[in-house]
């Protein structure tokens, strides 16, 4: 169709001839692929080590492995990823107005970056590398930065201490006399009036220059101000270091382990160290004697100041956050329960401008702690624990299982490898306060559900949202109650029976009728039952109803009936849309379906050659599948199961037969689901082609999600956005997000844009098309100019071969002109960088043929000419090297045959000179009668 119409004789420039419906047709050749590209991503902020904060709270910086995030503690937005060297960090620290990042790592390097915000309102942080510093010949343990943001001091294993200038990357001191690693450092300045007259008599000499240059201009007056660095180590023992005679004035020797971490309080003139033999002491500047020592009873890791020093914070092993009294002694907050190995405080970060404290625990979780309660308190009296004000969870550890709850699916629950479920906000449109404000951004820690003993295992929702069971290796099932709209989580039973961990759960997923009151009121009406399977291998089913009124008569529930199920242990258990069948895979290989009702089996599924992890009943309403054998029943609907075998398998409930086996994955499929089909709304009938596929998606060992066509059994797509196995995987009912979550911390949202790449596959071949149009065009008129840069523009290797082969046909060639034609050589002169590789690389590939070496010899001669050679050099891109070496290799042996040419054209004019004289001494010959004798 196109050939014909570019040569039509009456074809108007602007496509008048073409109909819509041939441009329609032809922007619709290509095929309808499925697409999901990442929507959203939830990944580790914080994997362990040290953390920062600057003075606004806003930018959090926490090492990530070997590298270092900062993040927007306010709203949870990535800033900036700053790679390190390749090795694990072993500190950081962020100056107070977040103008410099130092990153120390196992190298025993030391970076020093410039931070810098960006100016497009994104903001985003671009930090640059300053300099790159070999601080001490063991790894620097910790780091402590001044209030002015100007010097740094660095700790390191091999017991020195250093001061570096921060912004001009030098060192300023180097102190000796610790035995250990130094564990512990902190800048102070206290001032000479606060200090005794026998101390101030020892400070009369001329304070340093270099220090009043570095630290003057922050502070104001220097005369009234002295420079301190406080450091200790894992003797027990603290040094007090004088900045401006370089030397240590002081040696605090009371502590008999390591010393965790120090702080100052100015009003007091008062040290307060924190050690873990279990003990906090306070010492007074004035004479470096102690003032009082706190037995907490727990290895402490932070300790530090509130309220102008009349009281002190600690944290230690038990995770407890604790408040004393600096006069007395006494401990002003209640007793708290002790925490497990997970949520020991491993460090505690103070912001006085917002009032919070950062905690850092072992589990790599965050809290933000609110100080307002200790601002009024009384003598005397006793407060409750610090209120939280967020939770904040560096990495999720390793996602066994997740699904949406809540009404309008805004929660996802994640069972993450620990004993506790947490609930995340899905909010992608949260407002945010402040920094201590309980933010409710995408991605944010809402609620912890704890009850378990041991590491959940398996979760399941209801079709509501508001029910969520949870089962454990604690050998117990939990049913929770999810009220968002009033922020109450919590347990309603707990199912205890089986004998072994619990590895499969599932509730009755039939929705009520519309109208009724537990359609309109999901919160008061319970799922009518759970199942559970378990490693004993057995299932069991409970009545929940009667189970909550047994519990409100303090009476455990009791299963309705227990069944010995399989050879092994229960992978997983799916029920039916009806809530009458309900199937469970295990490791003997097999899917049993059964009858939820009675328990008995209906059916046994055969044919996997590993155990089966996984297995899905069909929605509702699912169009029939054609199998190898025929179409399949609808009455009954269909099953889908994954297994170790790295197969999916689709199967039939009519008679259990084996309908469709995929093949893709390279390692075990770990997870299977249904996508349900939804009508097409009016705008995506309007932009793209109704699909009546039937979607099934997996998710393997290997890592990969892949979505399939399971009726004609192949593969739409597959997803890739993770570097472990994929254990979890859930779709939103109402929009077909897909959610994937593994053993690399990370949760991907894959939203689907199989609309939007058919709409913008159409557009693209309509204007493909028409391009292509106006290329035949410009030929048909003989307009070269145009036509060259159109194809060009378009790709065309072979018609634009055939527009420079015309051009050098040209008889004759216009005067002046190097290729032909003058429009031509404006043209060539005129292309861009990335135009001009590309028509060298097109150059180069017709310059491998003698037939068409012509051309590409004439057209490379006119851009050396054109072009200088500077420019030339200066091209950059992807093999442009490649290019040069083919164009050299190729014109090379094109001028080896035109010398061997010129050589041989020799020998034919010798011979064509020789026969010429031959010839004419036969014509003087023939003229005398003579006979003619050639040798």
């Amino acid at each position: 169709m196109v050939e014909i119409l570019s040569f039509h004789p009456n074809l108007n420039e602007q496509f008048s001839t073409y109909s819509p419906w041939v441009l329609k047709q032809m922007s619709f050749k290509t095929s309808h692929a499925i697409t999901y590209d990442v929507e959203r991503v939830i990944q580790p902020i914080y994997t362990g080590g040290h953390v920062a904060l600057d003075q606004d709270g806003r930018i959090l910086a926490t090492c990530l492995g070997e590298d270092a995030l900062l993040t927007d503690l306010r709203t949870g937005q990535f800033l900036a990823r700053i790679e390190g060297d390749g090795e694990i960090l072993t500190t950081l620290s962020i100056t107070p107005t977040a103008l410099y990042l130092i990153t120390c790592s196992r190298s025993l390097s030391m970076r020093i970056y410039a931070l810098q915000l960006s100016e497009d309102g994104s903001r985003l942080i671009y930090p640059t590398l300053i300099k790159t510093l070999k601080p001490h010949t063991t790894p620097v343990i910790t780091t402590a930065i001044d209030k002015t943001g100007t010097l740094v001091a660095t700790g390191g294993a091999d017991g020195v201490i250093k001061i570096w200038d921060i912004k001009a990357a030098y060192l300023t001191h180097t102190f000796r006399g610790h035995a250990g690693v130094i564990s512990a450092l902190h800048f102070f300045q206290p001032t000479k009036s606060r200090l005794g007259p026998e101390l101030i008599s020892k400070r009369k000499r001329k304070e340093s220059q270099e220090l009043n240059h570095l630290e003057g201009e922050a502070n104001g007056d220097t005369k009234s101000t002295l420079f301190r660095l406080a450091s200790g180590s894992e003797d027990g023992k603290i040094r007090i270091w004088d900045l401006e005679k370089r030397k240590s004035i002081s040696t605090l020797d009371s502590h008999v382990s390591v010393v965790r971490s120090l702080d100052f309080s100015v009003e007091e003139s008062t040290l307060v160290s924190a050690s873990r033999d279990k003990t906090a002491i306070l010492w007074d500047a004035r004479s470096w004697k102690v003032k009082k020592v706190f037995p907490v009873l727990e290895g402490l890791e932070s300790v530090g100041f509130l309220e102008t020093g009349t009281l002190i914070y600690t944290g230690g092993e038990n995770g407890r956050l604790r408040i004393w009294e600096t006069q007395s002694g006494r401990e002003i907050t209640q007793e708290q329960d002790v925490g497990n190995e997970g949520d020991g405080i491993v460090h505690v970060l103070q912001n006085a401008n917002l009032e919070v404290l950062l905690c850092i625990h072992a589990d790599q979780t965050l809290i933000l702690h609110s100080t307002s309660p200790v601002s009024n308190i009384t003598p005397g009296a006793t407060i409750e624990p610090l209120p939280t004000l967020r939770r904040i969870s560096g990495t999720h550890d390793e996602i066994i299982d997740l699904a949406y709850v809540a009404p309008e699916r805004t929660l996802l629950a994640l069972a993450t490898n620990s004993e506790d479920i947490r609930l995340v906000s899905l909010n992608s449109e949260g407002t945010v306060q402040s920094s201590t404000a309980d933010s409710n951004y995408f991605g944010a820690d809402v609620a912890l559900l704890r009850g378990h003993k041991d590491i959940i295992i398996c979760l399941d929702v209801d079709w509501s949202g508001c029910w969520l069971a949870t089962g454990a290796k604690d050998n117990t099932a939990r049913l929770w109650r999810i009220d968002h709209a009033t922020s109450t989580y919590k347990c309603v039973t707990t199912f205890t029976g089986h004998a072994e961990s619990l590895g499969a759960i599932s509730l009755s997923c039939t929705p009520p009728p519309i109208g009724s009151a537990a359609y309109t009121d999901p919160l008061s009406h319970a799922p009518s039952f759970l199942l559970t399977g378990s490693q004993d291998r057995t299932i069991k089913r409970w009545d929940i109803s009667k189970s909550r009124s047994s519990k409100s008569e303090k009476k455990s529930p009791r299963a309705m009936y227990t069944r010995k199920a399989h050879e092994k242990d229960i992978n997983a258990i799916s029920t039916n849309h009806n809530s009458n069948l309900f199937a469970s895979a295990s490791q003997d290989r097999t899917v049993k379906i059964w009858s939820a009702e009675e328990g008995e089996v209906q059916g046994v599924l055969r044919g996997h050659r590993r155990g089966v992890w996984s297995v899905k009943f069909a929605p509702r309403d699912t169009p029939t599948i054609t199998g190898d054998n025929g179409p399949a029943s609808s009455s009954r609907g269909l099953i889908l199961t994954g297994s170790g075998d790295k197969t999916v398998k689709i199967w039939s409930l009519t008679d259990y037969s084996c309908l469709r086996t995929l093949e893709g994955h390279t390692n075990s499929v770990l997870k299977v689901l249904w996508i349900p089909v939804r009508p097409s709304n009016d705008s995506e009938a309007a932009s793209a082609p109704k699909r009546n596929t039937i979607q099934i998606v997996s998710a393997g060992g290997d890592g990969l999600v892949k979505v399939w066509d399971a009726s004609a059994g192949e593969v739409s797509c597959t997803l890739d956005n993770h570097t472990d196995r994929v254990w979890a995987l859930t779709v939103n009912p109402e929009s077909n997000t897909l959610v994937s979550g593994g053993g690399d911390s990370t949760v991907t949202f894959w939203k689907d844009t199989t609309s939007l790449t058919l709409a913008a596959t159409a557009a693209a071949s309509t204007a493909q098309v028409e391009q292509e149009q106006l290329l035949q065009n410009y030929v048909h008129r003989g307009n070269y100019r145009e036509a060259i840069t159109l194809a060009l523009q378009l790709n065309h290797p072979a018609r634009l071969l055939a527009l420079l082969q015309k051009v050098v046909d040209t008889q004759p060639p216009e005067e002046g002109s190097l290729s032909g034609l003058k429009a031509v050589d404006e043209v060539l002169a005129g292309l861009a960088d990335e135009q001009l590789l590309v028509l060298l690389g097109r150059v180069r590939d017709w310059n491998t043929n003698v037939r068409t070496a012509v051309v590409a010899q004439r057209v490379l001669g006119v851009i050396v000419r054109l072009y200088p050679a500077a420019r030339l050099a200066a091209l950059k891109g992807r093999g442009w090297k490649e290019v040069l070496e083919g164009l050299k290799a190729y014109t090379e042996r094109h001028y080896r045959r035109v010398e061997e040419l010129v050589d041989e054209s020799y020998i034919v004019e010798y011979t064509l000179r020789e026969m010429e004289e031959v010839s004419h001494v036969g014509e003087q010959v023939d003229g005398r009668g003579g006979d003619i004798i050639m040798v």
